[in-house]
């Protein structure tokens, strides 16, 4: 209990969470809370309002649609999810329960480097792998969720912060452990927690404040972003297609210009020791993950490689 306490503390203290909100450590993940938050938040009205960036936002689409009336407000499949919606062209429903967001598209590479107004609808965003990247302005949501595996610990934990005025409108057929008030009510006890996942996460909230919070970190992974994607809009051998306004900072895809180098790129970067560099199968291509953990070395060494195949290769 002490473990879970002190982890919560650290949490709320390095993104700043106002004293009016509930942070929760939940199970589930990501895709479970799909299905959660509307479960919670529809508050008996119809509808949600979404934002359709990419692979992580059409899947929270599609489980949405199982509890309610869904209004895709802005898409950006036409431009083959390198982009964001301009917020201008949002057609928001007035009446929707709330706005959801997906702040970073780990397979397109898009991100939010804005917070949308969405007036006096609650925003929430899925912050799965972005949260404690970047300061947070947690007063502009009513509900912030990610699951733990990107930036905080082991996956099997989710972290959940919502608006106390939200809570308490679960759907009749909520289970009682997705209940939010009943998660909050119960201190996030109300059944046996992922107690691993707990205490990695509060070894890693410490590491975090030991190199000076949130913004500390975030200036690291500016240095790391810009690193990598001013070596690749420099290289006429690889190209980054994502629109340079919404860049993600935490996932960076990239194509060989002549992609039959593609097989022999993979294998010569794992003898490097450079692994995980595969792009989705859904867009193909390489994707450089850099999150927090990442050291900007490592980002080095990865343009160095770059560097060096392409001399080679080109």
């Amino acid at each position: 209990m002490a473990i879970a306490a002190e982890a919560q503390a650290l949490l709320r203290e390095l993104l700043q969470v106002p004293a009016n909100y509930k942070t929760l450590f939940m199970q589930g993940g990501g895709l479970g809370e799909n299905a959660i938050v509307p479960m919670n938040m529809l508050r008996g009205k119809a509808g949600a309002d979404f934002i359709d960036t990419g692979e992580w936002a059409s899947k929270s689409i599609a489980e949405a649609r199982r509890y309610g009336r869904v209004n895709v407000a802005a898409s950006a499949k036409d431009s083959g999810y390198t982009s964001i919606p301009p917020r201008d062209s949002w057609q928001l429903d007035p009446d929707a329960a709330y706005v959801h967001i997906c702040s970073n598209e780990t397979i397109g590479g898009v991100e939010y480097h804005f917070t949308p107004d969405v007036g006096d609808v609650p925003l929430v965003a899925d912050m799965s792998s972005s949260i404690l990247s970047r300061p947070v302005d947690v007063s502009k949501y009513g509900l912030i969720f990610g699951g733990a595996q990107k930036n905080i610990g082991p996956a099997g934990l989710t972290i959940v912060i919502v608006r106390e005025d939200l809570l308490g409108h679960a759907m009749p057929h909520c289970p009682s452990a997705f209940d939010y008030k009943t998660v909050a009510d119960n201190g996030s006890m109300y059944n046996t927690p992922p107690t691993y996942g707990i205490y990695i996460a509060g070894l890693v909230f410490q590491w975090l404040k030991r190199q000076g919070g949130v913004p500390a970190i975030e200036a690291q992974n500016v240095a790391k972003a810009k690193l990598l994607y001013d070596f690749l809009d420099a290289s006429d051998f690889y190209e980054n297609r994502v629109d340079r306004a919404c860049r993600s900072r935490m996932n960076v895809p990239f194509f060989l210009k002549d992609e039959a180098l593609n097989d022999a790129f993979l294998a010569e970067s794992k003898a490097a020791g450079l692994v995980q560099l595969k792009g989705h199968k859904s867009v193909g291509g390489m994707r450089a993950s850099i999150y927090n953990a990442m050291p900007i070395a490592g980002v080095a060494a990865l343009v160095d490689f770059l560097r060096d195949f392409a001399a080679r290769r080109g």
